[in-house]
């Protein structure tokens, strides 16, 4: 075998890698931290479903497309892109001077062709997204991807492998900067890219997540001061990072029987953007792919709510995704005993990545986070951001000249300040640390051991409100709702939020809400409504909906819930008004129960009480939600009819 230019025979496996035709599969990783870059190669495995990763002993370097959300039942288009699996058999380590010195030293010529959404039909969708889908109570948010365009002659390992050097060499806070190529069926898996993002670690049972959202694109001098602390201000920013860090606590809440707990929120800046992040960790002894499933896909480059989100992206993306918004996982054996080894995961989001196709196509996708409060060309100006990292990297746009000193942002006066601030719009009950194991209210209360069968409507909020009810010292479980096959067997029913317009009977979702209401209702068993089903509940009582004139999609407010004044988080497009209602009609049992409202200001109604009945608008689980376990303690007492020294359909002080 002959040797490549930068070779001293010192690292064989990366000599080998470099000098290879294409034909070898092969990784290099450089992980957040590290001094030295990871070389493997192996066997290279396609499988169909993320359970059947072979973890047979040896490490497995796993490449998931975006189109795997099938295994959750969402809508994707799908384009065949294999789950393609490096089952590692050798591996080797190379200091980082040296793998640079070993690398082509500049990244092989491409042409640049640009985005395939052109700007103005990029807006446009935007657009469509904010009024068609926010606008009438699809979501909360919405990431929308375009791909920047190119092509190169050149083989796939020197691409690859410059691609690699230029990127350990440009860009700065990666979590991961990789190269990986895997040739197999059909057409090789080939990517380099340096992306800002885990998705999930798991190491020695515990389960870490790390939401990031909120850009803050850096001038072409350089970022600032004034820049960082306006950016850390701004509505938008806040938001949108919220949301995510909600939509993730969902997936945390059903991965960890205890829960997750919220740590940051930090800074990350990198070459040419800033971002803001949580990091969220709970205690879980699920298997690693069981756990990757339950958490495809982030959601802050999917949306939320997540199934809904998979819709929207079918049907505004021009073209399907690929892996982009997918994920590198590679597993490593914690005990090294083959055929039962435990192991850990590793597993980044795959944005910020070059893929190279066959017949030299090269793409970089890209996406903006849409919410109420985007501006369409700013979100074009996002997209592009995002993909200059990696195309000025690549040498695919100009880099420009760096600045004589990169300011660094984490040091300046007020960063860390404006940072804390935005705990203060968190609740306490997800900062804390929480066991491993559900609390349980004090033996003495009588919410203590009471089932509880919560109703997922395509929202998984409902993982957290069970959650709560657990820690609350109820029995809570999770069904989906076309899974549900008895309304009336649990002490208590909590109909669950989800995306849609209550106002549609045409949906099967609100049909089987408004079933499932009747049914309690005149069954006389205790009920709570949360949001949608709040707001069907109140159709239901004779009191109108309607749009609001502005949606409420991550916000926090402070509500009247029946002279208490609480903060809570709210994710509603629509509302029910405020309204003198008709006498009862015989045949709506609902009606009969003659529901005492309670509304804010605006006339929108927060919360609604009966005999065995409660309802809320706002999210009582959400990280936004201050006093929400308060205010769902209290609920679930009323409905259950369980409030000490209170008349029947009081609501005690919270």
């Amino acid at each position: 075998m002959s040797l490549h230019p930068g070779s001293t025979g010192r690292h064989p496996l990366l000599d080998r890698v470099l000098a290879s035709d294409g034909s070898l599969p092969f990784a290099l990783l450089r992980r957040h931290g590290g001094t030295e870059v990871e070389v493997l190669t192996g066997d290279v495995v396609d499988v169909d479903l993320l359970g059947d990763i072979p973890l047979d002993g040896a490490p497995v370097l796993a490449v998931v497309p975006y189109r795997q959300a099938r295994e959750r039942g969402f809508t994707v288009r799908d384009d065949g892109a294999p789950l393609r699996c490096l089952v590692v058999r050798e591996s080797e380590r190379v200091l980082l001077p040296d793998a640079l010195a070993a690398l082509p030293p500049e990244p092989v010529a491409a042409e640049p062709l640009g985005f395939d959404t052109p700007d103005d039909e990029y807006a446009g969708i935007v657009r469509r997204v904010i009024d068609d889908e926010i606008g009438r109570g699809a979501g909360a948010n919405f990431v929308v991807m375009r791909s920047f365009e190119a092509r190169t002659d050149a083989a796939p390992v020197p691409t690859l492998t410059s691609w690699f050097r230029a990127l350990l060499t440009h860009e700065v806070g990666s979590y991961w900067t990789f190269a990986v190529h895997v040739p197999g069926p059909g057409s090789a898996v080939s990517l380099a890219g340096a992306t800002p993002e885990r998705h999930l670690t798991l190491h020695d049972g515990v389960a870490r997540m790390n939401p990031i959202s909120g850009t803050y694109r850096h001038p072409a001098s350089g970022p600032t001061r004034e820049g960082v602390l306006d950016f850390l201000a701004d509505t938008k920013e806040n938001e949108e990072l919220f949301m995510v860090v909600d939509e993730e606590m969902k997936m945390m809440s059903a991965l960890c029987p205890g829960g997750g707990r919220i740590v940051g929120p930090y800074l990350k800046q990198m070459a040419r953007l800033s971002h803001t992040e949580y990091l969220l960790e709970g205690r879980t002894t699920v298997d690693p792919r069981e756990a990757l499933r339950l958490t495809m896909f982030a959601p802050t480059v999917t949306g939320s709510p997540m199934e809904n989100a998979c819709t929207v992206i079918a049907r505004h993306e021009t073209r399907p995704r690929g892996y982009y918004s997918g994920f590198l996982a590679l597993f490593e054996p914690d005990d090294g005993e083959a055929g039962g080894a435990r192991y850990s995961l590793d597993a980044p989001i795959l944005i910020r990545t070059a893929y190279l196709h066959d017949g030299g196509r090269v793409s970089v996708p890209a996406g903006a986070t849409l919410v109420r409060h985007s501006v369409p060309e700013h979100e074009v100006a996002e997209t592009r951001a995002k993909a200059a990292g990696v195309l000025a990297s690549l040498g695919l746009v100009p880099r420009g000249a760096a600045p004589d000193a990169v300011l660094d942002l984490n040091a300046q006066d007020g960063v860390a300040e404006a940072l804390a601030v935005r705990n203060g719009q968190l609740a306490e009950f997800w900062v804390r640390p929480q066991d491993a194991a559900p609390v349980a209210a004090p033996e003495a209360s009588p919410l203590t051991g009471q089932d509880v069968l919560v109703i997922d409507h395509e929202d998984q909020f409902t993982t957290m409100l069970a959650h709560q009810l657990n820690h609350l010292g109820m029995n809570a479980r999770v069904v989906r709702w076309d899974a549900v096959d008895d309304v009336l067997a649990d002490d208590l029913v909590v109909l669950g939020p989800g995306p849609g317009d209550p106002r549609d009977q045409d949906d099967p979702r609100i049909a089987a809400i408004t079933r499932r209401i009747h049914e309690r209702v005149t069954a006389g068993r205790p009920l709570l409504a949360v949001c949608l089903s709040h707001q069907v509940l109140a159709g239901l009582a004779g009191f109108p909906l309607r749009p609001l004139a502005a949606p409420r999609q991550g916000v926090r407010l402070t509500a009247d819930v029946f002279g208490t004044t609480a903060a809570i988080g709210y994710y509603n497009t629509f509302g029910a008004r405020l309204a003198t209602v008709d006498a009862a009609d015989a045949g709506n049992p609902v009606a009969r129960l003659a529901l005492e409202p309670s509304a804010d200001d605006d006339g929108v109604l927060t919360a609604l009480r009966g005999p065995g009945v409660a309802s809320v608008q706002g999210h009582l689980e959400s990280v936004l939600s201050a006093d929400g376990i308060g205010v769902l303690e209290s609920l679930a007492r009323h409905a259950l009819g369980a409030a000490r020294g209170t008349a029947p359909g009081a609501v005690p002080a919270m």
